[in-house]
């Protein structure tokens, strides 16, 4: 549990002021690894286009990479285990949004990369988005990732794998509890892929597709130019069926697709207390990351790794307990706010219970409301005390 105190703002300048403010920036420090040990010969792209419409309303007001997520855009935390892994030169393919990229990131000098930027100005799937990014890469080793997943992959010993193999793609798929609600991918002994299967009731392996895939480059310029295409579907499948050395890398490491509101929050919760790994929090790993500028009223709980953006305020008796609140949010006196989001400005009445719920930027909850049960309340709305309850009153 994090002590009453009020933060104070940062006295560190900010070059990129007003995207960085809008996602909830706060400087970090961070000792880059010696560029002897950058792998020179592997580049990443990292898809971002997606429109996130599983996270709205969150997604009206930024790309879902974008999202503050433990403290930093979401991304950031990617590209910090990037980094990690020697890779200096990353490409991003941005859709949605994507000024906010640009403003945030820059050339990605700050961050320890070389960062390039490619806009796709119409869907063109996951393997269309890939190959519309190949003109702007310079290695013959090429790794791929989807711009929402949380992963503990290391990204070392895969592309360690991809090599000595001599595949033309491997593919990371993590082994899960019920594949089932999962396209499952089954491997022989020698780890090559055998096949890219459908979901069904009774899959034949626990093994799915993670989402980060190693391309040799002349094989990823194969995929065909200017039109929508599945890797999923269509470039794996095609490439099994050519006789292509596809290997499956598999592990249990830490996985999660931050496509819902469930998953975001707990996928912040997991970064902020550690359980996921990432080179980007802007403070220890612990109970709660509290950004500068925050005011917590004495009594108040910030707990189960609950992130407060800069300028919140929690006032007495108030628990935010593993959530996310939003810059400027005001939280009333009493609320209690459990695995939730509070938007950018929004008010909470005090006694009002947030639980499994979004709330929008700048919405006005009055007190002495309930908004359980995966409740989703839109920017700017107003409720007015009491109005919503799912429990009769005492």
């Amino acid at each position: 549990m994090l002590p009453a105190r009020s933060a104070g703002e940062s006295s560190s300048g900010q070059s990129s002021g007003d995207a960085r403010n809008r996602v909830g920036w706060v400087e970090q420090i961070t000792i880059w690894e010696d560029v002897g040990s950058m792998r020179s010969h592997v580049d990443a792209v990292v898809l971002v286009g997606g429109r996130g419409t599983r996270l709205r309303p969150l997604t009206l007001s930024a790309a879902k990479p974008m999202l503050p997520t433990a403290g930093v855009p979401f991304l950031q935390h990617l590209l910090s285990r990037i980094r990690a892994a020697g890779i200096g030169h990353v490409v991003l393919g941005t859709s949605y949004r994507a000024e906010t990229f640009t403003e945030y990131f820059g050339d990605g000098s700050a961050f320890g990369l070389d960062i390039d930027f490619v806009v796709e100005d119409t869907p063109l799937g996951t393997g269309g988005a890939i190959r519309n990014v190949a003109g702007l890469l310079r290695a013959d080793t090429v790794v791929v990732f989807n711009g929402d997943i949380l992963s503990g992959l290391d990204l070392s010993e895969v592309l360690d794998s991809h090599q000595e193999r001599s595949a033309d793609v491997s593919l990371h798929l993590v082994k899960v509890p019920d594949a089932r609600a999962f396209g499952s991918v089954p491997t022989g002994p020698d780890g090559r892929v055998q096949a890219f299967l459908e979901k069904s009731e009774t899959p034949p392996t626990d093994q799915i597709n993670a989402g980060c895939y190693v391309f040799r480059r002349s094989v990823l310029e194969t995929i065909p130019a200017g039109r929508v295409v599945s890797v999923e579907r269509e470039t794996f499948p095609g490439l099994l069926a050519a006789g292509a050395r596809v290997f499956g890398h598999v592990d249990s490491s830490y996985w999660l697709d931050l496509g819902t509101p469930a998953a975001f929050v707990r996928g912040s919760a997991d970064l902020v207390t550690g359980i996921a790994p990432t080179g980007a929090l802007p403070g220890p790993p612990g109970s709660a990351i509290v950004l500068p500028g925050t005011h917590l009223a004495p009594g108040s709980a910030v707990v189960g790794g609950s992130t407060l953006g800069r300028g919140v305020r929690v006032a007495g008796d108030a628990v935010v307990d593993g959530s996310v609140v939003f810059d400027g949010a005001d939280i009333g006196a009493g609320a209690r706010i459990t695995r939730s989001v509070v938007g950018a400005g929004a008010r909470i009445g005090a006694g009002t219970v947030v639980c499994d719920a979004v709330i929008g930027d700048n919405a006005v909850i009055g007190a002495d409301n309930e908004l359980t049960s995966g409740i989703r309340i839109w920017p700017d709305v107003r409720i007015p005390a009491g109005s919503v309850r799912f429990s009769a009153d005492s």
